[in-house]
């Protein structure tokens, strides 16, 4: 790959969701922003290695974007209002005023995340337009076909266009009416970057670090509100231990494993230090879900090695999250907690309870996998080590789920580990 390949890939992992806002707000239409964007980046492919990279490459494209832009309402309509539009794009005068969210990103998640469209639509969108994941991508990480996913953005856009959402600026009303569909898409946007559904690279730093640059916006824009500060708490918490958590053969390396020294601590210094306001802005009202995740992320990163972990705490405080959200997930993952605190059997007994809700999960499989192993079952542990391999799309966890698989006649049982 070229330098200007690499310099394409990289701007268009910075500036396509900050591209697409820019000009979903400028024009109102989320088709003509996502087309504009890729027009514009289609042009870069073309003459960046004829003419060089710009010195302002962003700018470069925000102004090619904008006259693709136009030249599409243009040919798309010869009605006066398209027109209208298109000239406002030079006239400073009409600017849409601001409103609370000033940022065009964040209020591309807000537009996203109407009420009226369904969780799965918003998510989808959001990726799509913020992320710059293939249709491909994200129906991987809903595990549905692509044809599905293809058409579920589309009908979520036409949604959005009919009502005139685009045209509107975030209310007060609208945020606190919106609020938690904003921050479950923020999150399922950092999870994407964290373990990547699919792709070359198994952790996408541009998506976690967008993730949390729209947390900070968002806890700016609500500094009181206990939950989004806990969303920022527990995805900081998280990402400092990004550099650990693959190896340099590009394996991932469970949470028991990594080198602790390599964490960032100021990230974990400001993550828990949100832990701990979170905890006294809430008062008297019982912590939320992101809060309680959050608390539990602080427990794992206080402790100087997994053997020191307060497994006691962490099962207790999943047991809270599990009455808030008896999700088949987070159930997983207190069974994972229960396994070190109570042994693998006691862990095993809890997963298995969980086997029709997350047969297609590979997560429960490479859960499963390894209590088997511990517990000396090696042939079930091999069958359950397949089916996960089989269904991860990640190629750090794969690589990871075939070592221990491999391992499986060679050592005895070993301590479980989360990533």
């Amino acid at each position: 790959m070229t330098t200007v390949d690499e310099a394409i890939g990289s701007v268009h992992r910075e500036q396509w969701g900050l591209l697409v806002a820019g000009l979903a707000r400028r024009f109102g239409d989320l088709d003509i922003a996502e087309e504009a964007a890729a027009e514009a980046f289609a042009v870069a492919v073309e003459r960046w290695p004829r003419d060089g990279v710009p010195p302002n490459p962003g700018g470069w494209l925000t102004t090619t974007a904008a006259r693709k832009a136009i030249d599409r309402i243009r040919r798309e309509s010869q009605r006066r209002a398209k027109h209208e539009a298109a000239e406002m794009v030079h006239d400073s005068e009409h600017a849409e005023p601001g409103g609370p969210v000033e940022d065009d990103r964040l209020r591309l998640i807000f537009t996203c995340c109407h009420p009226a469209l369904a969780m799965e639509a918003r998510v989808a969108l959001t990726l799509r337009l913020l992320g710059g994941l293939t249709v491909a991508q994200i129906a991987s990480a809903f595990l549905v076909k692509e044809t599905a996913l293809a058409q579920r953005i589309t009908r979520a856009k036409a949604k959005i266009k009919a009502a005139h959402i685009p045209y509107r600026v975030p209310s007060d009303a609208d945020i606190g009416e919106r609020l938690a569909g904003v921050m479950s898409v923020i999150y399922l946007v950092f999870n994407e970057g964290y373990l990547a559904s699919e792709g070359d690279d198994p952790v996408r730093a541009d998506l976690t670090d967008e993730a949390i640059r729209l947390a900070r916006l968002l806890r700016d824009l609500l500094p009181d509100d206990a939950e989004v500060t806990g969303l920022l708490a527990l995805m900081l918490l998280i990402d400092a231990r990004r550099q650990a958590r693959v190896s340099r053969t590009g394996e991932l390396v469970t949470l028991d494993e990594q080198d602790r020294g390599s964490w960032d601590r100021e990230l974990i210094a400001e993550g828990q230090a949100l832990v701990r306001s979170g905890v006294e802005a809430v008062g008297a009202n019982p912590p939320g879900r992101y809060q309680l995740l959050a608390a539990i992320n602080a427990v794992h990163t206080a402790a100087p090695s997994g053997r020191d972990t307060d497994w006691s705490a962490i099962v207790a405080l999943y047991r809270r999250l599990s009455a808030l959200d008896p999700s088949p997930i987070v159930r997983l993952n207190q069974a994972v907690a229960l396994a070190e605190l109570d042994g693998p059997a006691v862990g095993l007994a809890e997963v298995d309870r969980l086997a029709s809700a997350l047969d297609g999960y590979h997560a429960f499989h490479a859960t499963r996998a390894d209590l088997l192993r511990r517990l000396g079952r090696s042939a079930e542990a091999r069958d359950a080590y397949d089916r996960a391999i089989a269904l991860s799309g990640n190629s750090a966890e794969r690589a990871y789920l075939t070592r221990r698989r491999d391992q499986l006649a060679a050592s005895p049982p070993a301590p479980h580990g989360t990533a």
